[in-house]
């Protein structure tokens, strides 16, 4: 029998769909899964995104340029010139989905065994995407009793080695809701300079921003213009998943013109997505606004609602729609899995994310698990209930 890779073998499951199954059992029981286990969003995507698709006068559905439509690239340089980062189409590449940025990135900057540091909890694909390319991955531990704030500059300092070839952020973070500040993206502006390496920012969360905060960019840092590489998407922002458009964005031409190279060996990213992506651009400040008030009211229900439960610890996100809760529980793997297959309230059970994956030092987040707060206030206040219930009859419960 031919052998499958030792790449494909310790390809990670996903912590966010792994339990799919479970959910999938539960719900042919008749029971009523609340999804707090992944980010879709339920707020509906921009009217002028569907109806460009709707309206589109098509006879052949073409590829498009590699880099992606050119009025789109323009657009989208406008967009980020409107938050005061000065960029033309030439700094952008239009992906299949933030994945593929980040793919074209790590396979543009890296050779194979080649390191990147990125400070965890961190998005459970980017260990799935570092394998892919052949990328070591090096965690350097935050901690949820600080919130999960910028660990300190000296464990990167002790990190970085002849092979490290980049530090990778999410901001704000997925799965942990944290937003990193401006003096803390400085530290690490210093010592990616010092060290002549990359900054890679994944910034997919731009717009959700809370309590008075607001998102600082990596391009906005002063003499970066040769590290900064930031992936975006449109599948957060304008609550457009199935589109899979993203982009990868830099004023580093060597790194583009090699990106470049990637998203030709991949034909082009799709084009009625792009369309859609292209008129998603014209949506107003009052869009996110509402957007934006809706998640923290949503944040507000889910955090204060767990903090009142006994042994339960919830930091407040500063950003995006993700919450790490940390749960008096054996294992948040084995909880989860108890919710779906052996418990329900009143024909109602909740999926949650178990955060070990989104670890990459073994043993770490075991207790914990991220929630996504994209269901409405009702429902969040029912998966609380539900939660708390399950805690006072899960066999691990440890208080």
């Amino acid at each position: 029998m031919p052998t499958i890779s030792v790449k494909g073998q310790n390809m990670p499951e996903s912590p966010i769909r792994k339990l799919v199954p479970f959910a999938e059992k539960a719900k042919q029981l008749g029971r009523q899964v609340f999804h707090l286990n992944i980010g879709q969003p339920d707020i509906a995507t921009p009217k002028q995104a569907i109806a460009a698709i709707k309206n589109a006068d098509i006879e052949v559905l073409e590829y498009s340029h590699s880099a992606g439509f050119q009025s789109y690239r323009e657009g989208l340089a406008k967009y980020y010139q409107n938050l005061g980062i000065n960029l033309t189409a030439d700094d952008l590449i239009v992906s299949t989905g933030g994945s593929e940025a980040i793919l074209f990135t790590l396979n543009s900057i890296t050779d194979p065994g080649d390191e990147i540091i990125i400070p965890e909890p961190f998005y459970a694909n980017y260990n799935g995407f570092g394998l892919s390319a052949s990328v070591s991955v090096k965690p350097i531990p935050s901690s949820i009793e600080q919130h999960f704030a910028l660990p300190p500059i000296a464990d990167f300092e002790k990190a970085i080695t002849a092979k490290t070839k980049a530090i990778m952020i999410c901001n704000p973070g997925n799965p942990t809701g944290y937003l990193y500040t401006k003096a803390e993206l400085e530290q690490l502006r210093a010592l990616v300079l010092k060290h002549n390496i990359f900054l890679i920012a994944d910034e997919v969360y731009r717009e959700f921003a809370y309590d008075g905060n607001e998102h600082f960019s990596v391009l906005q840092l002063d003499g970066l213009e040769q590290h900064a590489i930031v992936i975006d998407s449109v599948s957060k922002r304008y609550s457009m998943c199935g589109a899979r458009i993203g982009c990868v964005v830099s004023k580093n031409q060597e790194f583009m013109a090699t990106a470049m190279k990637f998203a030709q060996a991949r034909l082009s990213p799709p084009t009625l997505a792009q369309i859609a992506s292209e008129a998603a651009l014209s949506t107003g400040a009052e869009y996110f606004n509402q957007v934006k008030n809706e998640y923290v009211e949503r944040r507000n229900t889910l955090v204060e609602g767990l903090n009142k439960i006994e042994g339960v610890f919830c930091p407040t996100p500063k950003g995006a729609f993700y919450a790490m809760a940390s749960l008096p529980v054996d294992s948040a793997e084995k909880f989860a899995q108890w919710l779906l297959a052996d418990f329900n309230k009143d024909g109602k059970t909740v999926m949650l994310a178990p955060a070990e994956g989104f670890y990459a030092t073994p043993g770490s987040g075991k207790q914990e698990v991220r929630i996504a707060y994209v269901l409405k206030k009702e429902d969040l206040a029912e998966s609380v209930a539900i939660i708390e219930a399950a805690l006072n009859q899960y066999p691990g419960t440890q208080r």
